[in-house]
């Protein structure tokens, strides 16, 4: 029988959607409240703080998927700088580690948007909700980019109309001190705060991970994550202008349901509107992780890193099936065991990690295996500073936990 491999079926506007729908994410839906309930008047600079970061990072995994457009990315990328399996396997199982607690973390905030509605337990919702996506998942990589494109526009057009209502609070906002630090939070509030925002900016990581599905993979994988980057950032930072420009920092922080209030007070109409988006958020993020898992295990089992069985890939589906199954049990171990903070909080941190690496990947590839190649390059400034912010904000938080 002969072997089944990926199919390249992922064109640019999907490749676009996919990573944009992991960014917008859940996140921002109940961030911005967070993130004003630690930086205050910072709020705008805290998010700018942890775009900057993750930036930064995007650079370099633009330059990097262009030269190796293979699955298990960052585990690749790590074993052409350094040569050390032992790291690369380590990396990669980190990788699927933040990918799980992520999507454990999204199914509770579908679950506790969902008890809005229906009194059903938030447990038994969330783990109903990942068998669907496993399934979908299961099925094949063009379903499940189709519906996390389709997932993606109702996201945006909920983050879109939040704006849209509140547009007349756009000219109240004080951007003149956008980047005064506001004393009664400080620097540990302000790095707090970009530490949480940076939850919201994450998912672009992930898009490398299915490189192997994508068409003309090479000019089409950095102009997805440079798009998708571009657009969340632009309508994170209208968010956080309309949001505070509506309603006080207590307020805000206060909410469970932030971007539901601003919307609410700024005369929007059927305001549970905003936590049906929040639910299909949630589901979408989780599409986007149980992909980037199994294509994960996929790829190192490919690379003869784990058992081959992780690596076979189905002949109807064209998808790695044990793969996909395993990402997904261990999904809802992680949300039946572990609150959405604490998911929340070891994701972040995780991710830190990985785009620490990623950085230091490119930047002793440039410096020691450096070749031409025929795919963009970014100057090795981009990924020195990568690292040193990456570094930064996780060893303060390492600070504030200890």
């Amino acid at each position: 029988m002969p072997v089944a491999h990926l199919k390249r079926k992922i064109g640019l506007v999907s490749l676009t959607l996919y990573g944009l729908g992991n960014i917008l994410g859940a996140g921002i839906y109940v961030l911005v409240g967070k993130v004003a309930g630690y930086s205050g008047g910072n709020t705008t600079l805290a998010f700018i703080i942890a775009m900057t970061i993750a930036a930064l990072t995007a650079f370099s995994y633009m330059e990097l998927s262009a030269r190796y457009p293979v699955s298990a990315s960052v585990s690749v990328y790590s074993y052409k700088a350094f040569g050390r399996k032992w790291l690369s396997l380590s990396v990669g199982l980190i990788m699927i580690a933040g990918g799980i607690t992520s999507a454990a973390a999204l199914a509770q905030g579908f679950g506790g948007y969902l008890s809005e509605f229906i009194a059903i337990p938030i447990a038994f919702s969330s783990v109903i909700l990942l068998v669907i996506v496993a399934l979908l998942a299961a099925k094949g990589i063009g379903e499940s980019v189709k519906s996390a494109a389709i997932l993606t526009l109702i996201e945006l057009g909920g983050l879109l109309l939040v704006i849209w209502v509140g547009r007349s609070t756009l000219g109240n906002f004080d951007y003149g001190n956008v980047f005064s630090l506001d004393p009664s939070v400080g620097i540990a509030g302000l790095l707090t705060g970009a530490f949480l925002a940076f939850y919201a900016f994450i998912g672009f990581e992930d898009m490398a991970n299915v490189g192997e599905e994508v068409k003309n993979v090479k000019r089409v994988m950095p102009t997805a994550i440079l798009l998708s980057l571009l657009i969340s950032t632009s309508v994170y930072l209208l968010i956080v202008v309309v949001s505070l420009s509506t309603v006080s920092v207590s307020q805000l922080s206060n909410s469970d349901a932030p971007l539901s209030l601003v919307y609410n007070l700024n005369g929007g109409r059927f305001p549970q509107v905003l936590s049906l988006i929040g639910m299909v958020a949630a589901a979408n993020g989780i599409v986007v992780q149980m992909i980037m898992g199994s294509r994960f295990l996929y790829g190192l089992a490919k690379q003869g890193w784990l058992d081959q069985r992780l690596g076979n890939v189905n002949s109807k589906t064209s998808t790695p099936l044990i793969a996909t199954f395993t990402v997904a049990l261990l999904m809802i171990i992680s949300t039946l065991l572990l609150p959405l903070t604490a998911l929340a909080k070891i994701t972040s941190f995780l991710i830190l990690g990985i785009f620490a690496l990623v950085n230091g990947s490119l930047i002793t590839i440039k410096r020691h295996h450096d070749k031409k190649v025929n795919s963009i390059t970014v100057p090795i400034i981009v990924p020195i500073l990568g690292l040193v912010t990456c570094l930064s904000l996780a060893g303060y938080q390492v600070y504030v936990w200890l």
